[in-house]
């Protein structure tokens, strides 16, 4: 199991490579969410991290969380993004998460996030989710990503995507515990 303890400024600087001064300005912008221990000095959440990281677009995160699993969410519906995201956070595995909202966004991600497992939806503007799994399965850099597709629609769509390269594919609506134990099956 992942060490869930909370960084200390000095840590969170050192990543960040900037002064344990700038953090505490951070913390006390309330740029960076942090408690306080009994002595007096700060700590910083994972959580509270990763969404700092996140909305300050600071691209560091291979180096503050070197061994954690990395997923792409790829979704034209935010509440089926929410969904998926809140089923991955509750598996409490420390995923590091990102998020498309369409195929032509998601394929511009895997280059920069380089994710291990994509939850992809089927049928979306731009770039439908079978053009994005043949092109992520055809390149040889990105070929090893694990595809799990999720379609509203039938079997139709679950046999084209499959041929298309994706690794599983669920239909929608989602059943939560079958989704986790997919994930942890292809990320094993």
């Amino acid at each position: 199991m992942e060490n869930k303890r909370p960084y200390t400024t000095g840590e969170v600087a050192s990543i960040c490579h900037v002064t344990i001064n700038a953090v505490k300005k951070w913390i006390a912008s309330g740029k960076l969410g942090a408690f306080r221990t009994p002595g007096g000095h700060y700590r910083v959440n994972q959580g509270e991290f990763m969404d700092f990281l996140g909305k300050y677009k600071l691209d560091i995160k291979d180096q503050a969380f070197p061994d954690r699993k990395k997923v792409l969410i790829i979704d034209d519906e935010r509440s089926i993004i929410e969904f998926i995201k809140g089923a991955l956070e509750s598996m409490d595995a420390g995923y590091l998460i990102e998020t498309a909202g369409d195929g032509y966004e998601a394929l511009i991600k895997v280059g920069d996030f380089k994710p291990e497992l994509m939850v992809l939806d089927i049928r979306m503007p731009k770039i439908d989710g079978f053009e994005v799994c043949r092109r992520i399965k055809t390149d040889e850099h990105t070929k090893g990503i694990k595809i799990l597709a999720v379609t509203a629609y039938g079997k139709e769509d679950l046999d084209r995507i499959m041929q298309c390269g994706a690794d599983y594919c669920l239909p929608k609506p989602i059943k939560l515990k079958d989704f986790q134990k997919n994930v942890q099956r292809l990320l094993s």
